[in-house]
């Protein structure tokens, strides 16, 4: 049996999403709704926010043009019944499962949700799949990886495994090591012909930074994510930092890797300063066309780390040793919100407060403003 929910209900779940008090997954589970389904509710919420501040006859007429052209739309299926068959065999090799998904019209008002999964050549098991938890080993065995990546950087699949089971009792093969590492966004940064996983489709551009010292703050920034955990899940972390001063421009928070927070942090980034080169690795975040159209409309030069450069992130590396062993390996973070309270308090530590090694014992934001002159950072 189908389900279907209010416009009331779907009001409270967004707005217990927003106040971030519970990870997504922990909400799909108590309301028996797929994380999807809540993201795309998210996403209605935050783009019809605008709508609700515009006159009431402009809204109409948005309606009454949208309900017009829906008419038409159902119209102009009905003519194409005899092409549903070569659609569906096309949707396949064109959208992603994912994309598929979006698609879906839920609760089902025109369509069943039976006929939208034959359309969208979807298993309709799947469609009514009821979200858990992720179970307690996995997320302990992921913190774990987390520690020893955070310790070791270096580290592959292999050793990590091998450290599971001496030092944390955790029995895993490496092909699980590898799933979890791949799931958490992170990779050994020891040279090898397979440093970065990008999609081949996608371009990449030259590296930059051969010989290349950072003179003066906004002349070189660095991208990257990192995976930050929490007592029953984990989000991620996308920061991008100046590396003359050391300075955190801009950051993000997320409980899954897909595009949208990178860009966001990206366009916030932006907005506050243009660097002249912007550095990251060869990650499908940074070779898709939404990043680097972005950097391409400033006027930044784009530079990816070539296969086999092991420590061209090495500066935000750093920084990412700094949060985990300074704030988030001594915070259990029990909720998203408290993950994005505590980072959002120790990143402002970072940037206004704590002294800085390498920059004399300056703050990344007294160097980055100008207040005080450091030796370049090659």
């Amino acid at each position: 049996m189908k389900k279907t929910y209010t416009p009331a209900f779907k009001a409270q779940v967004v707005q217990e999403l927003l106040k971030e008090t519970k990870t997504i997954t922990q909400l799909a589970a108590e309301h028996s709704v797929h994380p999807n389904v809540l993201r795309e509710w998210k996403v209605t919420v935050l783009k019809g926010m605008a709508g609700l501040f515009e006159k009431s006859d402009s809204i109409e007429t948005l309606r009454s043009a949208y309900e017009q052209q829906l008419e038409e739309r159902y119209a102009q299926i009905g003519r194409l019944t005899t092409q549903v068959t070569w659609l569906k065999k096309n949707l396949v090799s064109t959208l992603t499962r994912a994309e598929r998904m979006l698609l879906l019209d839920r609760p089902a008002t025109e369509l069943t949700l039976r006929t939208q999964a034959d359309l969208l050549t979807l298993s309709r098991r799947s469609l009514y799949y009821q979200p858990q938890p992720p179970p307690a080993e996995e997320v302990a065995i992921k913190h774990a990886i987390d520690s020893i990546y955070a310790a070791q950087p270096s580290y592959g699949s292999r050793r990590i495994a091998v450290i599971l089971e001496r030092d944390h009792q955790l029995v895993v093969n490496r092909k699980a090591v590898q799933r979890h590492m791949r799931e958490m966004g992170i990779v050994g940064i020891s040279p090898g012909p397979n440093l970065s996983r990008r999609n081949p489709e996608q371009q990449v551009y030259p590296y930059l930074l051969r010989n290349v010292v950072a003179l003066r703050p906004n002349h070189v920034w660095a991208i990257d994510i990192t995976y930050i955990r929490l007592v029953a899940g984990w989000m991620y972390l996308v920061a991008v930092l100046d590396l003359y001063a050391r300075y955190v421009v801009s950051w993000a928070l997320d409980d899954t890797l897909e595009q949208p927070f990178v860009l966001d942090a990206v366009s916030r980034a932006l907005a506050a300063a243009t660097p002249q080169i912007w550095n990251s690795d060869q990650g499908s975040h940074f070779t898709s066309p939404q990043y680097t159209s972005l950097l391409s409309a400033a006027g930044v030069q784009i530079s990816m780390d070539g296969k086999g450069r092991a420590l061209d992130n090495i500066f935000i590396e750093r920084l990412w040793r700094s949060v985990k062993y300074e704030e988030v390996y001594l915070t259990e973070y029990q909720a998203p919100r408290d993950a994005r309270i505590g980072l959002g308090r120790y990143l402002r530590h970072y940037n206004e407060n704590r002294p800085h090694s390498t920059l004399g014992y300056h703050t990344p934001a007294a160097v980055y403003f100008g207040k005080e002159r450091v030796a370049p950072a090659a």
